[in-house]
């Protein structure tokens, strides 16, 4: 499972090596690739090949004709690129994946247990913080909703 969180530094390709333990992950739980898209206004969120494809099968399942899922589709789905680690452990992110997260230099790679967000360094900055504060309220939400 994916979890931490690694800083590292896109060029101007817009390669990024992606971090070692994710690396591992991937080849030895998965067969090395990553589906990655724009999930919300402010990161991407890549996939493990498999989990993408778990994911795919679970949005047929919905309903083809509801306006939500199909506003929901076009959005991720139309956003999505296979991506292959290269021989130095990068994976290459599509122009237009980089601009919608505004990710021109310095990276945040965050675990979210099957999939891993990227993030630009800043705005993951003012998202952790938010997070750090809603954590009690947050907290007290899960283990009563979850039993967490």
């Amino acid at each position: 499972m994916f979890r931490g969180k690694f800083e590292h530094t896109i060029d101007t390709k817009g390669r990024v090596s992606l971090p070692a333990r994710y690396r591992e992950i991937l080849s030895t739980q998965y067969d090395g690739r990553l589906v990655i898209t724009h999930f919300d206004d402010s990161c991407l969120l890549a996939f493990p090949y498999q989990e993408w494809l778990t994911f795919e099968e679970k949005l047929s399942s919905l309903s083809a004709v509801d306006e939500e899922v199909q506003s929901f589709k076009r959005y991720v789905v139309s956003g999505a690129y296979e991506c292959s680690l290269d021989k130095l452990g990068r994976i290459l992110i599509p122009p237009d994946l980089r601009k919608h997260a505004e990710l021109e230099r310095d990276v945040v790679f965050v675990g979210s247990v099957k999939q891993i967000e990227i993030w630009n360094k800043e705005r993951w900055g003012a998202v952790f913080s938010e997070a750090h504060e809603k954590f009690k309220e947050t907290r007290k939400i899960l283990a009563t909703k979850f039993g967490l």
